[in-house]
């Protein structure tokens, strides 16, 4: 083989939901790893791996229970994303993997590093890793002991990379570990949580106005709380609105916990779609939203950049605040062709995969984890590239990372999105 394997959209839409290239499914291949994945392919990588995630529950630390191996690059990261005080460590040795003699330690272990703090945590996440999952440690149990004997509140959270492809990734796992700690009280009734990222949306987003106006006058996220207390109120909550797919087994958990339904939205990058959702949310807990001031502006905004840039040619990854196949749907829309995509898809994807098929049937996507994109060499060709690793494939063009912890949503994400390709093309700027 001379070239990297790749399908085409049409082709794969072709194939059906339930015929995924082997290709793209890492228990049927070897996993690759390339220079463009380095800085995020780890649960514990750039960005929110499964440690700084649950470290976004205020008046929190975290006891990372493992081998040296994951504790160095533990140690490493934390520094750099700035937790390194809320981080300890119980290191395991060699008696530890074969007997599991490291699982009575951890009791007092918490209760030790309680009193560390100048301020008291308030929770205390143990984090366990691979190790403990082939050993079958029922962290749940060890964690209510441990919460007897040090008096505090203990939530269990893995980091279980061997998991990344099953039914509960160790991203969708963390959300779930972060939000148990919400409990029951009484409801609000315009008081609703936004669920799914460890960040804030971004502050211009339109639902900060919008859902106030119509009676939401309580908008809550764990991240933008600074007191357990504040995180409590959360289950003060009428419903929760998820935005992001990894955090719908934690609404479930929610749903059954505590009695409080959820309605999701989907993030797109079209001005249509993004109409539509709040019309159908606003039916749905029978209000209206008042969107029509962020939906002229957004309409404005692609208007002009279609009229400007309107046959751009693009290529995209995967470490985007977005789902590259619905931003590369959404973005046909305006004339903007997306060459390739570098970013693996699975059956989840199928519906964006087949939008696009009809709209860019030509378009060319590649599964970062094939071993066959050991033979992928960096190329001309594109006009512009979103996201870092996209980068790394066209050096020569312009980059738009796009990939900051605030989250964009809605129409405002979408004017920013395009304000930023513009600013790039107008600067011409090199790859971050």
């Amino acid at each position: 083989m001379s070239e990297p394997y790749f399908i085409t959209a049409r082709a794969l839409a072709e194939r059906g939901r339930d015929e995924m290239p082997a290709q793209s499914v890492p228990s049927k291949a070897l996993i690759y790893s390339s220079p463009a994945t380095l800085s995020y392919n780890s649960p514990g990588a750039n960005g929110f791996g499964v440690k700084r995630a649950g470290l976004v529950i205020p008046e929190s630390v975290m006891l990372l229970v493992s081998p040296g191996c994951c504790g160095r690059n533990s140690t490493i990261l934390s520094a750099e994303g700035g937790y390194s005080e809320r981080m300890f460590y119980l290191q395991m040795d060699e008696t530890d993997l074969v007997t599991g003699r490291h699982l009575e330690k951890i009791p007092q272990a918490v209760r030790e590093i309680i009193e560390v703090p100048e301020k008291r945590p308030k929770v205390v996440l143990i984090c366990i890793t691979c190790v403990d999952a082939l050993l079958g440690t029922d962290l749940e149990r060890v964690c209510r002991k441990a919460e007897e004997y040090a008096g505090v509140r203990v939530v269990p959270s893995y980091m279980y990379a061997l998991t990344r492809e099953g039914t509960k990734p160790p991203m969708a796992a963390i959300r779930e570990s972060v939000y148990s700690v919400v409990e029951k009280r009484k409801t609000d009734p315009h008081a609703v949580n936004l669920l799914g990222f460890f960040a804030p949306l971004d502050d211009e987003c339109e639902i900060y106005k919008m859902f106030p106006a119509a009676g939401l006058t309580h908008i809550r996220e764990m991240s933008r709380e600074t007191s357990y207390e504040g995180c409590l109120r959360m289950g003060e909550a009428n419903f929760n609105l998820l935005l992001n797919p990894e955090a719908r087994s934690a609404a479930e958990d929610m749903m059954q916990r505590l009695g409080m339904p959820y309605i999701e939205l989907t993030r797109s990058y079209d001005a249509d779609v993004i109409a539509r959702q709040y019309k159908l949310l606003g039916a749905a807990i029978g209000v209206e939203f008042s969107d029509g001031e962020y939906r002229a502006e957004a309409e404005a905004e692609a208007d002009s950049f279609r009229r400007d840039y309107s046959g751009l040619k693009i290529a995209l990854g995967q470490t985007v605040n977005a789902n590259p196949f619905e931003l590369a749907a959404s973005l046909a829309h305006l004339g903007i062709v997306t060459e390739r995509i570098f970013s693996n898809y699975s059956a989840d994807d199928y519906l964006y995969i087949k939008q696009l098929a009809s709209l860019s049937p030509d378009t060319r996507l590649y599964t970062g984890i094939s071993p066959t994109m050991a033979l992928y060499r960096p190329e001309g060709g594109a006009d512009l590239t979103i996201g870092r690793d996209a980068a790394w494939y066209y050096p020569k063009a312009p980059n738009l990372p796009f990939c900051s912890d605030r989250q964009s949503f809605g129409y405002r994400g979408l004017v920013k999105l395009l304000r930023g390709m513009r600013e790039e093309l107008e600067s011409g700027g090199q790859p971050v």
